[in-house]
């Protein structure tokens, strides 16, 4: 999606070069950061969508970046760009919180195209009121102001207590919530009832925000509870 904010994150001036240069090309706007300290102070200063992110940087990895950000809630897309190509170093990454791993060398035309194909699946920000508060996991928001859930843009119509779960899980999105606090927190301490009426809610909300295709955000902890964490699309 052409006019989006990227983030070149590499310790090699002249790839960060090329990079920019085929980038704005395409209608992106483009910052550079040679260090993993100078990353993280643009990204957390807001305003990006996807970050290119090498592994090896002068101070700390493209890695350690990436455990920093998901660990604060911060849900801006990774691509790692890197010449290491092992598997064990790919699942690292990804379990790190990284959103997408393409191997050096590679050819402009293959990064362009999964820049694009991230920026599809997360689109850029709407402007809203200044100071109104949003809760947002990937392309999933909530705006308590105004009980308005929406995913991918399009507005999602909830139930009083379905919005209350979910309020409640989005609130803090990849920690795991345990059963009883949920029951707890959303129904009350005279709730008397059976608890699988959370698992009922739970399958309800599933149906509305996760339809076909669309890659999963809540998920079980079994014996435990749930969270909210991106994963895989659901059949």
């Amino acid at each position: 999606m052409t006019g989006s904010s990227l983030l070149i994150v590499d310790d090699d001036p002249e790839l960060r070069r090329f990079l920019r240069t085929e980038l704005e090309l395409e209608g992106y706007r483009c910052a550079e950061a040679a260090t993993g300290q100078e990353a993280l102070q643009l990204a957390r200063a807001g305003g990006l969508e996807l970050l290119l992110l090498d592994w090896s940087l002068p101070d700390f990895s493209g890695v350690e970046i990436c455990r920093r950000l998901r660990a604060t809630g911060d849900t801006t897309q990774v691509l790692m760009v890197t010449a290491r190509d092992d598997v064990h170093e790919r699942v690292e990454a990804l379990d790190a919180g990284a959103d997408d791993y393409l191997t050096k060398p590679f050819s402009i035309e293959e990064l362009l195209a999964r820049v694009r194909a991230r920026l599809r699946r997360h689109p850029p920000e709407q402007p809203r009121e200044p100071g109104l508060q949003v809760l947002r996991l990937a392309d999933l928001e909530l705006v308590p102001a105004r009980h308005e859930v929406s995913r991918a843009g399009a507005p999602v119509h909830l139930t009083h207590t379905e919005y209350k779960l979910l309020h409640l899980l989005l609130e803090q999105p990849q920690q795991v919530h345990r059963r009883g606090d949920i029951l707890l927190a959303v129904w009350g301490e005279t709730w008397v009832g059976d608890d699988n009426v959370l698992d009922v809610y739970i399958r309800s909300l599933r149906r509305k925000l996760e339809p076909a295709g669309a890659t999963s955000l809540i998920q079980t902890v079994r014996g435990v509870g749930f969270m909210l964490k991106e994963g895989p699309p659901r059949d």
